[in-house]
Order: structure tokens, then C-alpha cells, then sequence
């Protein structure tokens, strides 16, 4: 026969979370170990249920166990037992851990929404622009040889309405006339409103 003795069971009586929690109130070490290991893995338990990362739910956990040791004396025996009491505050924090989590991925969600600009499409841009000038090209074909001189000089290659006059060896009033005439061509053979 063995003589070993089988602590399983229904007979089986743990430690009085009660009067470890009194204790721990007073700042018994001892009694908080005991109560830590009594608790632990139900802690450890409903935290990795809530939050499914072990990491996070070590992690919390300890956050728990630590309240408790801090907070043993506002525990109310009136109010509930003491692993009730232990895994309210472990549901809690938790269900904390997961909000702050998901706050934090909101946030950056809307930040990075913010940032982003839209993707810059060169080649729709150098086809765009290629396009403009050609039409600009074909409108400047149809102004009179005086008018196109004129607003090429000024437009394309900067000069002033002096200067254009004195290049065309022509009266100041007459290439201030031909270019107004040109331009107003050009902007109707563009589609440009006034």
C-alpha cells in the first residue's frame, strides 16, 4: 500500500484569501506571497482570455497583483470574496489594456489618414502638360505673323513692350494693340473664361 496522501480533491482546503488580504493589509510579506500564488493563475487566466497576448497578460497580471498589494486594505469582505474582488480588478484592468490598445491604433490610423497625399502621377502629368503646349502651339498658329512675334517675344522670351517695339521695329502703340488683339485669340482658341 501506498502511504503518499492525495491533496486533490473536495477535501482538499487552501489558504483564507480573507485572512491573507488582512494581513497583506498590514504589510505582511509572507502572507502576500501566499496569496500571490493562490491567485495567480486564475489572474493570469481571465487577463490572457481578455487580452490573448501572454506578454501583455504577464504583464497586466503583475499590474493586478500589485494593486492588490497596495490596495489590500480597502478590501470589504461585505462586499464579495476575495478572488471575486481580485478578478473584478484583473477584469478591469484588462478590459483597460484592450481600450488603450485600440485608442492607440485609432489614433494612428487618423494620423496616418492625414499624412497621406495623394500618389503622384508622373506620367499623367508629362502626358497633361504635353498636351497643353500643343494646343498652345496650334493657337499661336493661328494669330497674324506680327501677333505671334509679339507675344512670343513677351510671353516666352520675357521682354517688355518696349523692348518688343524696338526688336519688331515697331510704333509701341501698334505692338501693345497686336499683342491685346493675340491674346484675347489665344484665350478664346484656349476655352480660358475672362
Amino acid at each position: 500500500m501506498s502511504s503518499v496522501v492525495h491533496l486533490a480533491g473536495p477535501h482538499r482546503r487552501g489558504p483564507d484569501l480573507e485572512e491573507l488580504v488582512a494581513k497583506t493589509a498590514f504589510g505582511d510579506h509572507d502572507a502576500f506571497a501566499v496569496l500571490y500564488e493562490a491567485v495567480t493563475g486564475q489572474v493570469f487566466g481571465l487577463v490572457r482570455r481578455v487580452l490573448r497576448d501572454p506578454a501583455q497578460s504577464e504583464e497586466v497580471t503583475q499590474e493586478v497583483l500589485l494593486e492588490v498589494w497596495r490596495t489590500a486594505a480597502r478590501y470589504r469582505p461585505e462586499r464579495g470574496g476575495v478572488m471575486t474582488w481580485v478578478l473584478t480588478m484583473a477584469h478591469r484592468r484588462a478590459v483597460d489594456r484592450v481600450r488603450a490598445a485600440q485608442a492607440a491604433a485609432d489614433r494612428d490610423q487618423r494620423a496616418a489618414a492625414k499624412a497621406h497625399t495623394p500618389v503622384y502621377d508622373e506620367v499623367a502629368e508629362q502626358v497633361e502638360g504635353r498636351l497643353e503646349r500643343e494646343q498652345v502651339r496650334r493657337c499661336l498658329r493661328t494669330l497674324t505673323e506680327l501677333q505671334r512675334e509679339a507675344v512670343t517675344l513677351a510671353y516666352y522670351r520675357g521682354f517688355s513692350y518696349r523692348e518688343v517695339a524696338d526688336l519688331l521695329a515697331t510704333p509701341l502703340g501698334t505692338v501693345k494693340t497686336r499683342m491685346r488683339d493675340g491674346l484675347i485669340r489665344l484665350r478664346d482658341c484656349l476655352g480660358v473664361s475672362s
